[in-house]
């Protein structure tokens, strides 16, 4: 994966920061917000959307992955995690697997709004289930 530079960095983290205000957390009141970077320089935001069904609740980071997705952009450098309630919230297993499917070389960024620490996501989720697990079937 290329270096991001500062600059970029601190407008993702920033990007998922604000991105937060948007959550719709009207259950757990824990409000994430996530910024994606495509390879070409765009940042879809994504925030959490709960429903009162929980199973069907959105991560931040899967909203942002899919309206990216939905857009008709498919390669991702990183993606940036803010939560108002945790510093540096990791993203959940579904995400992990969900971000993992369609970029797996992506960097992750998890942000307490003025600190950050930077993970792979194969380090976040070693030994993936992916594509090639479903070829030998």
């Amino acid at each position: 994966m290329d270096d991001i530079n500062q600059e970029t960095i601190k407008e993702l983290n920033e990007t998922a920061r604000q991105a937060v205000n948007h959550a719709q957390a009207k259950y757990s009141h824990f409000r994430v917000g996530a910024a994606l970077l495509s390879d070409s320089g765009e940042i879809f935001r994504g925030s959490n959307v709960e429903s009162s069904s929980y199973s069907l609740t959105l991560c931040a980071e899967r909203v942002a992955l899919v309206k990216a997705l939905s857009e008709g952009t498919t390669r991702f450098k990183a993606i940036s995690i803010y939560a108002e309630k945790m510093d540096f919230c990791p993203p959940c297993g579904a995400c992990r697997q969900l971000l993992y499917d369609y970029a797996p070389e992506l960097d992750v960024y998890l942000t307490n709004g003025t600190e950050f620490k930077k993970y792979s996501l194969r380090e976040l989720l070693p030994h993936a289930f992916d594509d090639s697990q479903l070829k030998s079937l």
